[in-house]
């Protein structure tokens, strides 16, 4: 029993998994130390999908949840993403603004964009959305 126990333990990196809850190589891929990555350089969001963007951040932040993301996506041209606000509200030239992170998605190609909107009567206003560089 004892030997059953052992050899099922040394051997259980031969066992078979269930490939689908995990990453799969495809060819091309290198393995070795961790690098950090860049932002992903790949098409940039159209003006239609930057709409989208800019009205799902409105939306999340009007609810006003804590922790919470809205998604959006644009039918034309198959973009999508979601929002997510970063931090707790702070003044700027006298009006409550928050900074978000939208992450944007196209074909195989994601990227992540960062902004700032403030409110305005009751709504918010996306002030700025840009690539999102790490600082």
């Amino acid at each position: 029993m004892a030997a059953i126990v052992i050899g099922t333990g040394l051997c259980g990196c031969s066992v078979g998994r269930n490939e689908g809850a995990f990453a799969k190589m495809e060819s091309g891929d290198i393995t070795g130390s961790i690098t950090p990555l860049a932002p992903a350089a790949g098409p940039e969001p159209t003006e239609a999908d930057l709409v989208f963007a800019r009205t799902a951040a409105s939306d999340v932040l009007t609810k006003g949840d804590k922790d919470s993301s809205q998604p959006w996506e644009n039918p034309s041209t198959g973009a999508r993403g979601s929002v997510t606000p970063l931090s707790n509200a702070y003044t700027e030239d006298g009006q409550t603004c928050r900074a978000f992170l939208a992450s944007y998605v196209n074909g195989r190609s994601e990227t992540w964009l960062q902004g700032a909107a403030c409110k305005e009567g009751g709504r918010w206003d996306v002030r700025s959305l840009k690539p999102w560089r790490r600082s």
